[in-house]
């Protein structure tokens, strides 16, 4: 009862940060604008709009993981709901120009936006301090299998605060003495295989604990699984990749709507990317190069180029090292900096080579590489290439393989068009974050396929069985 009186509390407490951010809007429109649209509206129509940011705001909020109290930083919080603020303001400036004759004054709400900004910082300090003075931290127990190091990333990422690691414990000396985890509150599962987590997890939940699973290749395409009841009896359907019709139509008519509308609307930047790339070396604006796409078809894609002409004389396919990289040309770091560089994407989507939200596209010989050590790789060439997804709004420019299949298969799993935009949406935060673009290390050609915790089990005698029934499963999906 304790617990579900302090959730109470807990959402009352993030009703409040959407209505403080509302206050300062609703002083701009009552203060400026309501009074200077064609038809001034009654008490109602003034409260119609401001409900209109308030809901914009918790729904950019949401996306933007602007509420989660005690699991970001300072700073990210106030990064995360001040990015909702500005979308959630720059719509309603549209909507306050449709309701006018002319362009309206940007100035009061932008001093509404620096308000937002100072009281999105005061909310978060207190409502953290709050947090966590309320509720205790969470007696933890990480319990490793295929990757190990989980306890460390929490505490890097500045978790211990919600969870009090108590115990990190290999997957065989739980299971030996699983009573161990009985005093704990959260329990994390990092790549435990199927049959030992299903014991764990059933302990867990009989016992009150809360369990966080980083899941394996065949947990992420199982979380896709359908229910059927036939010989009446339960069952998980699983299949390839197969969206309906109607999804396809409107991805693709979205596809078409927002790139070509985009093209418009940056066509200014790309006309000054192209003549400032073009103008550094006199080389070619434009770098072409094959990547697969659905089904393993390879097609060009088109981008601005960022690199030396000879980047790679050599003939090897490398991956970039990012700012230390002295292939990349001076107008190239910047332009990746801003993703500038990836605007000309936007024609491949519009000519259907591409989406808008799918995996991204890799260099086949650099795919080659990957599948050598992880042949389920492939899987990501189930659905058509995308600009954006979830690997590149979760992960970063050198996320490991396997966790960016994860990331890829997760997507592949449950399609649908709310999705889509949420992850469109999602990916606007993606272009202020300077990590996302982190490179691979200096000297490497490609990101390492497995972190140390995987590749140890990958040199286990009893996983080089699964591994090669997973080669015959590519070569056959080669075939196909």
């Amino acid at each position: 009862m304790a617990d579900m009186k302090r959730e109470l509390i807990l959402k009352v407490v993030k009703a409040l940060d959407a209505v403080l951010l509302a206050v300062p809007f609703a002083i701009a429109w009552y203060g400026y604008y309501a009074t200077r649209i064609v038809a001034p509206f009654f008490q109602k129509g003034n409260w119609v709009v401001i409900v209109l940011f308030l809901i914009l705001y918790i729904f950019y909020g949401n996306i933007y993981n602007g509420f989660l109290v005690s699991f970001n930083r300072i700073s990210e919080m106030v990064f995360n709901q001040a990015l909702a603020a500005a979308v959630s303001d720059f719509i309603m400036y549209i909507v306050i120009w449709l309701l006018t004759k002319y362009l309206p004054n940007p100035l009061p709400l932008f001093a509404a936006f620096l308000c937002q900004i100072v009281l999105a910082g005061c909310w978060f300090a207190l409502a953290n301090r709050w947090y966590f003075a309320t509720f205790p931290r969470k007696r933890t127990a990480v319990v490793y299998d295929m990757r190990e190091g989980l306890d460390g990333l929490l505490r890097e990422y500045g978790l211990e605060r919600k969870f009090d690691i108590l115990m990190t414990v290999n997957i065989q000396e739980c299971l030996d003495n699983i009573d161990m985890l009985k005093c704990m509150d959260t329990v994390f599962l990092s790549g435990v295989h199927s049959s030992d987590r299903n014991i764990i997890l059933k302990y867990c939940i009989a016992s009150g604990i809360n369990v966080y699973v980083i899941p394996r290749i065949g947990d992420v395409i199982m979380s896709g699984a359908t229910q059927r009841y036939l010989c009446h009896l339960p069952m998980l359907f699983v299949g390839r990749y197969n969206p309906s019709p109607g999804y396809l139509f409107i991805k693709r008519v979205m596809d078409v709507i927002f790139s070509g509308a985009a093209l418009c609307i940056l066509s200014p930047i790309l006309l000054l990317t192209a003549c400032a790339v073009k103008l550094e070396d006199g080389g070619a604006v434009f770098y072409r190069q094959k990547r697969l796409t659905k089904d393993g078809k390879e097609f060009n894609i088109l981008k601005f180029r960022s690199m030396r002409m000879d980047a790679e004389k050599d003939g090897i396919a490398r991956l970039s090292t990012g700012a230390e990289d002295d292939r990349v040309t001076h107008v190239g770091k910047l332009i990746r900096k801003l993703r500038v560089d990836e605007l000309p994407q936007l024609l491949c989507i519009l000519s259907g080579t591409m989406t808008i939200v799918g995996p991204r596209p890799e260099r086949p010989e650099i795919a080659a590489q990957y599948e050598k050590e992880m042949p389920e790789f492939r899987l990501r060439l189930q659905a058509k290439a995308g600009l954006t997804g979830y690997a590149q709004v979760y992960g970063k420019y050198n996320t490991i393989p396997y966790d960016k299949l994860q990331l890829d298969l997760m997507y592949i799993a449950k399609p649908s068009i709310l999705e889509d935009l949420r992850i469109m949406f999602a990916t606007v935060r993606v272009l202020f974050m300077a990590e996302s673009t982190e490179g691979i290390a200096k000297g490497q050609v490609t990101a390492e396929v497995l972190d140390d915790g995987i590749k140890k089990t990958q040199k286990n005698a009893a996983a080089g069985q699964g591994m090669e029934a997973l080669k015959e499963f590519a070569a056959g999906m080669e075939k196909k």
